[in-house]
């Protein structure tokens, strides 16, 4: 007889979770510290990151790379991410599922009502402990934007901002480019 206890025997917590939001119907989720989320959505958002992709795409393509928002598996934790905007090197992205933060080049999160908090200490810390050099936070509520570089164990060593809407954001090598941020 089959009971209850035998259907979790074997069950690998971190794979499940995993499997199940790349398999949510009716769009995109990421998984946060074990919880599924819905992806924010709205034209808002799309504007935002319009105007950042069309700022980095010459950048992005001098560098061989790929800009967009594809998965982002932080391995033996119970998060899995779909950033806003992740530029890679194109040799990563060709045939590849989800990447590691610390095979990005640049991370970008925008936030919402629904991802502030998320997207300014969760996402921070955990983009800093799996080694993403660049951390763009550009938080809508606030209207400012922050650059987070230079990851560790313990957080980003280097914080350049907030900078208000409006003002010039320079991003590092190998990106070497300011930022216009007067139509975010």
């Amino acid at each position: 007889m089959t009971t209850a206890h035998d259907y979790g025997e074997g069950i690998h917590p971190e794979r499940a979770l995993k499997y199940a939001v790349q398999r949510v119907s009716g769009g995109r989720a990421e998984l946060v510290e074990g919880v599924i989320h819905d992806l924010p959505t709205g034209w808002d958002h799309e504007c935002v990151r319009d105007v950042l992709r069309s700022q980095i795409s010459g950048t992005v393509d001098a560098l061989e790379g790929i800009d967009g928002s594809g998965d982002l598996d932080l391995p033996g934790s119970l998060n899995w991410y779909v950033p806003d905007i992740a530029v890679v090197p194109g040799r990563l992205a060709r045939g590849s599922g989800a990447l590691a933060p610390d095979q990005t080049l640049l991370i970008v999160e925008v936030t919402s009502q629904a991802t502030a908090e998320t997207d300014r200490v969760v996402k921070r810390r955990r983009y800093a402990d799996y080694g993403a050099p660049l951390y763009l936070l550009v938080d809508r509520l606030d209207k400012t934007v922050t650059l987070f570089a230079g990851p560790g164990r313990l957080g980003y060593t280097e914080v350049y901002g907030p900078h208000p809407f409006g003002e010039t954001v320079p991003l590092p090598a190998p990106f070497g480019i300011d930022l216009d941020t007067s139509r975010l």
